[in-house]
């Protein structure tokens, strides 16, 4: 397979899901809209975001806040009435959290974070603009039994199934135990984000009761993840908690399972911009629920 040039619509500039065959397609978007005068962003990171497609700050939050915000995992994970929410989403075969979604909407704690200035300040300087929380949520691998997740593109899914129209959102993973190099850590294949991976296999109704578990549909085919490891490798982040990588919508992403005793959790929140609000699903019967993929588009204040 060799790297093609899309030929959008004005409606999908990157059509997936619809074809019997995979496709690599140019990316349509630029990567970085702001300049270094419009938040915490040096010039020189910012050159290396729009190349690689990710940064990452080594401390973002300090030791007493990694606290803080490990005392409130603890708290979520075994408050019965969280565990019964529909944003409360296990691992298949057993009753282990793998995630939390809508976590900024369930605690004022993260809300806090979602505010901060470190965090969307650098949202607002990558995308240029107001940007609104498009997804949160804390996310579990316990020792021992945490799941991997499989290599996957967001922004596939987000256009996909949430109408998200173009490739101006970015997410931040903050680090609430230390990332190893064995305790399924994240790795992104550095420079993957200039190109969208269009995906085979139409999607179901509810895809997303069985695609939080594990996903299947939207998944990209082996052939395409070699082309592009082959070509950009793949890099794997570790540091201590409190450490952070925000990385471009469309970063081929993924981690391992975590089978050592030490467990690896993170704080996951997506910003998408105000000019790039969803519309329509491009290739799903009907929209996420909001809780996934959010259809309030306030902008964070």
């Amino acid at each position: 397979m060799s790297i093609i040039e899309s030929h959008p619509t004005i409606d999908d500039a990157y059509p997936t899901r619809k074809a019997a065959e995979a496709a690599l397609l140019y990316r349509q978007d630029p990567v970085v809209y702001g300049g270094p005068q419009d938040g915490p962003i040096d010039a020189a990171t910012l050159d290396s975001f729009d190349a690689n497609g990710y940064l990452s700050v080594q401390e973002l939050l300090a030791p007493a806040e990694v606290e803080d915000y490990r005392a409130e995992l603890r708290r979520l994970a075994s408050d019965p009435e969280i565990l019964a929410d529909e944003r409360t989403v296990t691992e298949r075969g057993s009753d282990e959290v793998r995630s939390i979604f809508e976590v900024h909407k369930i605690s004022e704690v993260f809300a806090t974070l979602v505010r901060d200035p470190r965090v969307v300040g650098r949202a607002r300087q990558l995308l240029g603009s107001e940007v609104y929380v498009h997804q949160s949520r804390v996310n579990y691998k316990p020792g021992f039994t945490g799941k991997d997740f499989y290599w996957h593109s967001d922004f596939e899914t987000w256009h996909a199934e949430d109408g998200m129209p173009r490739m101006r959102a970015v997410s931040i993973s903050i680090a609430l135990t230390e990332n190893f190099v064995h305790n399924g850590g994240l790795m992104i294949m550095p420079g993957s984000h200039k190109t969208f991976v269009a995906c085979v296999g139409e999607t179901p109704s509810d895809h997303y009761k069985e695609s939080l578990r594990g996903q299947e549909i939207g998944t990209p085919d082996p052939n395409s993840l070699s082309i592009l490891a082959d070509k950009h490798g793949i890099e794997l982040f570790t540091g201590p908690a409190g450490s952070a990588t925000m990385f471009d919508c469309n970063c081929m992403h993924g981690s391992n399972g975590n089978i050592t005793p030490f467990p690896r959790s993170n704080v996951f929140i997506v910003f998408n911009s105000v000019e790039n609000t969803c519309v329509e699903p491009f290739s799903a019967p009907a929209p996420r629920p909001s809780f996934i993929g959010a259809r309030d588009f306030t902008p964070v204040a």
